[in-house]
Formats: C-alpha cells, sequence, structure tokens
C-alpha cells in the first residue's frame, strides 16, 4: 500500500463479528471467536493479510466477555486483561459495555437490544479508538457501524463501507444522542427518512436510517457480490428499500463503488476437516463421499446406499429470500421420479419453513428418503462432504457462502442465477469441461425442477468421467474461493481510496 505522510498508512476495521486475529497480534488474539455470518470471515482474512504484508492494521470489536470466556477458557480473566492492557493501545481495541459483556452470541435476536448494542460499541469507536488510533482509513461493517462514517467524514478520514447483507435499523437521533454518541456533531452526514431541515426540527422526530447513513457518508462503498450490487442499482429486488438502492446507485454513478466476493473460512476443506469421518483430497473424493454418506445416512436414519444421489439443503428455512418454497413444491414428485435411483434430501437449517417440510414428510412417509435437521455446524460439514449436490434456490443473494463451499468438498450446486451466486457458478458444460454446477434463471418451481434434472443427468453418466470433473471443480475451487484473492481486492480499493484526494 502506498505511503501516507512518509509512513505506512494506519487502516482501523471497525467489525462486530470476527472469526480469529494473527496470533502475533497479541496472546489468546487467534482464539478470540465472534461469529454470526460471512463478515467475521473476511473481516479475519482481511486483517491477516493486512498483518502479514506488514500493515499497520488495526481492529476494533465489541469485548463480548461470555464468548470470549469458552475460547479463552479458565484463563479467560487473566489473558483478557493482558490483551487490553497490553494489546488494546496496539493493534486490538476492545469496546467496553455492558451491552455486550454478557451475550452468548453475537446478536440478540431482538431488534431493539441489537440498537442498543449497536450504539454501545459506536460510542466507544467514535468517542475512544479513533482519537485514540488516529487512522488514515477506516473500514466499517454493515449497519451495526452505520454512523461511524458521518463522523469519519466530518473529521475527513477515508472510509470504506461494506454492505454485507441489507438488514438496517432506524432511530431518531435522541435515542442515539442518550447513548453517548454526539450527532450534533455531524448530523448533516447522516441520512434521514425524510429531508431534514435542521438538527433542532430533526431531533426528535426525524428517523436515521443505519446501513443508508453508512452508504451515504462513506467515501468508497461496496457489496459483496458485483452482481448484487448492479442489481440493486438496476432495481431487480423489491427488498431493497428505495432510499438504499438510490445511495448505491449515486456511489455507483459517482465510481466510488465496487463489488467484492466473499470466501469461505478457509477450515471448509476437506483434507483437514474434523467434522469428516473420512478426509479427502480432489483425487481421492470418490472414496472419501462414499464413506461420509454411509456415515451420514446411519446417523439420520436414511436409506444406506453409496450409489444415492444425495441433495443437500444448506441454507436457514427462509422462504423470502432462500427458495425453499420452490423445492416444497416439487419435493414430493421429484423424489417419485427418481425413486428406483435412489435420491435423498438432506436438510440441515433453521427457520420458519421447517413446519411445511416436516409436514410433507410425514404425509408421504418420506423419513428413509428425506432427513430434516435443526442446524449443527459439525453435521452441516459432514452433509457437505457426504452429498454430491446441494440446493441454493435463492431469489437475491447478496454473495452467498455455500454455493462456494460445496464446490471445494465436490458437491455441486442447484442454484438460481441470481446476485453472487452468478458470480461464483456457471452452468456445467460437461462435453467442454467447463462450470461448476446448475443454473436456472426463472425462478420458481419449473425452474428449480429443470435444474434438478440437469443435476440427475450428470449423475447418470458413466463414473469415470465424472470423477474427473469432480476433480476438476474441486481443484478449480480452491484456487478460486479463498480469502487470499478477497483479501488482494480490499487491499486494492484501500489503495484507490488513499490515492484519491479527499472531497467533503
Amino acid at each position: 500500500m502506498p505511503n501516507t505522510r512518509n509512513r505506512t498508512p494506519r487502516v482501523l476495521i471497525v467489525t462486530p463479528e470476527i472469526t480469529y486475529l494473527p496470533a502475533g497480534m497479541g496472546e489468546g488474539a487467534d482464539r478470540m471467536r465472534a461469529k454470526a455470518g460471512g463478515l467475521a470471515d473476511v473481516s479475519s482474512s482481511l486483517i491477516r493479510a493486512l498483518y502479514d504484508q506488514g500493515g499497520d492494521v488495526h481492529v476494533t470489536l465489541p469485548n463480548y466477555r461470555a464468548i470470549f470466556r469458552d475460547q479463552l477458557e479458565n484463563d479467560f480473566d487473566e489473558k483478557v486483561d493482558r490483551i487490553r492492557s497490553s494489546i488494546t493501545s496496539d493493534r486490538i481495541h476492545l469496546a467496553e459495555d455492558r451491552a455486550f459483556f454478557y451475550l452468548n452470541q453475537v446478536y440478540s435476536g431482538y431488534g431493539g437490544e441489537d440498537i442498543k448494542i449497536s450504539l454501545a460499541f459506536q460510542r466507544e469507536v467514535i468517542n475512544h479508538v479513533i482519537p485514540r488510533v488516529k487512522p488514515d482509513l477506516i473500514h466499517c461493517n454493515d449497519w451495526m457501524t452505520g454512523l461511524i462514517p458521518a463522523m469519519a467524514r466530518r473529521v475527513r478520514i477515508p472510509c470504506l463501507f461494506t454492505l454485507h447483507n441489507i438488514h438496517s435499523r432506524e432511530t431518531v437521533m435522541a435515542t442515539i444522542e442518550d447513548r453517548g454518541i454526539d450527532t450534533a456533531d455531524f448530523w448533516e452526514n447522516l441520512y434521514f427518512t425524510r429531508p431534514p431541515e435542521s438538527y433542532e426540527s430533526s431531533r426528535d422526530t426525524n428517523f436515521v436510517d443505519y446501513l443508508v447513513s453508512g452508504v451515504f457518508a462513506s467515501h468508497y462503498v461496496n457489496t459483496v457480490s458485483p452482481t448484487f450490487f448492479q442489481e440493486i442499482v438496476n432495481g431487480l429486488h423489491g427488498v431493497v428499500t428505495p432510499h438504499l438502492r438510490r445511495e448505491l446507485a449515486n456511489k455507483w454513478h459517482a465510481g466510488c463503488a465496487a463489488g467484492i466476493l466473499n470466501a469461505p473460512d478457509e477450515t471448509y476443506n476437506p483434507e483437514t476437516d474434523p467434522a469428516l469421518v473420512w478426509n479427502y483430497t480432489a483425487e481421492s473424493h470418490k472414496a472419501g463421499k462414499r464413506s461420509n454418506k454411509i456415515h451420514l445416512q446411519e446417523r439420520l436414519g436414511l436409506r444406506c446406499d453409496h450409489n444415492a444421489p444425495l441433495f443437500f439443503w444448506p441454507s436457514r428455512l427462509d422462504p423470502l429470500q432462500k427458495g425453499c418454497g420452490l423445492l416444497a413444491e416439487i419435493l414430493y414428485d421429484t423424489l417419485s421420479h427418481y425413486w428406483n435411483d435412489g435420491m435423498q434430501v438432506v436438510m440441515v437449517a433453521d427457520g420458519a419453513f421447517w413446519p411445511h417440510f416436516e409436514h410433507i414428510i410425514r404425509t408421504f412417509n418420506l423419513q428413509d428418503r428425506v432427513a430434516l435437521c435443526p442446524f449443527e455446524e459439525s453435521l452441516s460439514r459432514l452433509a457437505y462432504a457426504a452429498s454430491d449436490f446441494l440446493f441454493m434456490p435463492s431469489k437475491f443473494e447478496p454473495c452467498g457462502l455455500p454455493q462456494m463451499i460445496g464446490p471445494l468438498y465436490g458437491s455441486l450446486p442447484v442454484a438460481c442465477d441470481t446476485g453472487g451466486i452468478h458470480d461464483t457458478v456457471t452452468h456445467l458444460d460437461s462435453a467442454k469441461g467447463l462450470g461448476n454446477g446448475f443454473l436456472f434463471t426463472s425462478h420458481d418451481a419449473g425452474g428449480l425442477r429443470w435444474a434438478v434434472d440437469e443435476a440427475m443427468a450428470f449423475w447418470q453418466k458413466p463414473e469415470a468421467f465424472k470423477r474427473a470433473q469432480i476433480n476438476r471443480i474441486m481443484e478449480e475451487s480452491s484456487r478460486t474461493f479463498n480469502h487470499t484473492v478477497t483479501a488482494n481486492r480490499y487491499i486494492d480499493l484501500y489503495e484507490t481510496m488513499l490515492e484519491r484526494p479527499f472531497i467533503v
């Protein structure tokens, strides 16, 4: 990265989630894990890449005492005290507030509580961390950090704001100020749900949108998929608010926007994954997947048949986004059609649509063909290794990770051609030896059934042919879907921001 004021630029990454931190950043740092989704993985990989390259990288996150206690075990209090005293002023800056001391997960699941957590975190970052670190560039992530870019613009610090999803929260400035953040100092850089006439008239009645404020005030913005960004700008998703669409479009047309794909956690590796009963490489995938399939079938009460084509549902059962209603429409007829092939479906997921699948399984006595299980990470990892195909019929997808994880394990996605899926899955052309999955473009039950038929047509090809294709796909995926590629894209964007003149 270029020098700033004749020195290495100082980057502050603000994130509510982390998977790991480089061990060299302090004792116990590599075991401070607080993860809810892909944001944790991207933050960690970027921090490590910057650190490994000798960058002056800093990170701030909430001090999730209860969560960290699980990682640091019996000597938790002593280690965190050492981290706080010896590292906080150096590289790792733990924000302190009882709002997140006793959480057992990153987000409480309650809107009001999550707002309190967000405001407590941002108060510490704005009032204490930024003045202490004096960064040359700030990188904020998602609505939980959406007020910080407004403050950064006020003090002329370039700020990148990354959208990992489209969820947001809204409160009035009075609520924000009650938590110790002086919005009067930078209120003009916030985004209000209606045009503000003045600070006084807006303070108690005009709602601030946290996510859109992050987009509005930041100097650059990125989503975690190039295609999803374009889809928003082109108005293809009704779930995106007009405010968010307009501000993202403004950034896009101003040349201050990018799409950078996430990458799976590096522990998703069939050669080393401890959740598997038999680890395997691309070369040995046939035997490895067979052993894991038999184990999964025995564990879930399915018919034990290593020749059975096994389809895996890896995503939450969300009928709005994930397309589980499409699978419900075709599940019985598809299983009936491929009954003699032994087709099976495994779902390892939670969500609102659970009772519908439970009803289908019970009504048609599909217990030995369909398994419906609550989400458990080790079971999900085993299902990636055991399955031949995975379902991703999302209506929209800001990025998506399962369609990248699956090919790493030799499980090919059956997916809708949208957002991050479009950027990571190419329809398989067996004759040319190209592609890594099966894409449908019409988001309806007929489109999904067509893609399943394409997958089954591949399944019925000669064994040697299939083995060569899956070997190729696994090797290509390991080169493409990794954190090094993602981190380098972010570093390139940092360089662009630091070289570009600051415009208020």
